[in-house]
């Protein structure tokens, strides 16, 4: 009988009997049982379809290298996208909101990921309608009592400790809360950033955390906040550096202190939490590194929004039909005011996979997977 391309054999002799194991290292150390996904906009598939939100990115040009506008905020695919199949799912995860998933679909993971989510439920209220991490977490109980009823408690916390379990939260509590141009004056003056990250936002991040361990992830990627104060947006909307094509200090001072905060809050939970493995995923680090780089990773612009409708930057409106379209996507870093571009979404998947400790720690997701 032929092996499968990839098994190999092993020979050993035992007490004088020559044993052949077939083993599929291979196989096991790039393929996953499911993958759950949670997070804002980074990491919606279209949850937002179903709400009444301002978020939303069902609408063309959005989706354009996609095939089809679907509710990611990118031309293409979104970081996990790209994961799970690298990781041997076949098919993307899909939103939980979708009425089609459910069933034995669920069984391969679902995606609770919102635009303008946050990891305080106050968070994003500009949006009016989005799904913050907390509620995101009750929907992944839900699919939980739904795995159980299908398969069984024991069959379930099985399938959870295989699975890929990915995260990217922070962004929106600076961006639509501390730094938000309605609350920015008065919670700054009444919250100094230390406070705001080190009695807000990291308590309530390990509290939900903790929660999704609880509930029987096992091995849990954690995304940092990137340079916000980078992206199209926050150069347009920040006068004082209008005319300039520095970064917001600002913003990524804030970034900064989380992630100081963040790194060391998962350092924590792998100590205390028996057999989980929580994963330090430094995109701001990796991110910086493009955008300082650029040109060697075959961009041409690293500070304006593809698709774009008005500022200097094309940060001013959100990317929908009225804006342009840059002639060749895959040169821009940004894919509108707030996302990158599909290109960038594979390079920061790739050092997911195989980075070094510098990018992503206590390990990259090929060794873990090889665990």
């Amino acid at each position: 009988m032929g092996m499968l391309p990839c098994q190999k054999e092993e020979v050993k002799v035992v007490l004088g009997v020559l044993i052949v194991f077939v083993w599929s290292a291979t196989c096991l150390a790039e393929t996953i049982s499911a993958s759950f996904v949670f997070g804002d906009s980074l990491y919606d598939v279209g949850n937002n379809n179903y709400i009444t939100s301002l978020a939303k990115a069902n609408y063309p040009p959005n989706g354009i290298d996609f095939g089809k506008p679907t509710g990611r905020f990118t031309n293409g695919r979104t970081v996990p996208d790209i994961l799970g199949l690298r990781l041997g799912l076949e098919d993307y995860t899909p939103p939980y909101l979708a009425p089609t998933t459910v069933g034995p679909v669920i069984l391969k993971g679902v995606n609770y990921a919102s635009g303008g989510a946050g990891i305080l439920n106050e968070t994003g209220k500009i949006f009016v309608g989005r799904i913050n991490m907390d509620e995101q977490l009750d929907n992944f109980a839900n699919t939980r009592h739904d795995i159980i009823s299908q398969i069984g408690e024991s069959a379930t916390q099985d399938l959870f400790s295989g699975a890929l379990f990915s995260i990217t939260m922070g962004s929106n509590d600076f961006l639509t809360n501390y730094l938000s141009p309605v609350l920015s004056k008065l919670e700054q003056k009444l919250v100094s950033p230390e406070e705001f990250v080190g009695h807000y936002l990291i308590p309530r991040y390990k509290g939900q955390l903790k929660r999704l361990y609880v509930m029987g992830a096992r091995k849990i990627v954690v995304a940092n906040v990137g340079p916000i104060g980078c992206i199209p947006n926050v150069r347009d909307t920040n006068s004082s550096l209008a005319r300039t094509n520095e970064c917001v200090g600002l913003a990524n001072h804030l970034a900064n202190i989380f992630n100081n905060q963040l790194k060391g809050l998962l350092q924590d939970l792998n100590n205390s939490l028996e057999g989980s493995t929580f994963v330090y995923a430094d995109v701001n680090r990796i991110f910086e590194e493009i955008l300082d780089n650029f040109k060697s990773y075959g961009f041409d612009n690293a500070d304006s929004a593809c698709c774009r409708l008005a500022g200097k930057h094309g940060g001013i409106v959100p990317c929908g039909p009225p804006s342009k379209v840059c002639a060749d996507r895959s040169k821009y870093v940004f894919w509108d005011p707030y996302h990158p571009s599909d290109n960038v979404n594979k390079l920061i998947a790739e050092r997911f996979m195989s980075g070094d400790t510098k990018e992503i720690s206590p390990t990259n997701l090929r060794t873990l997977f090889k665990l």
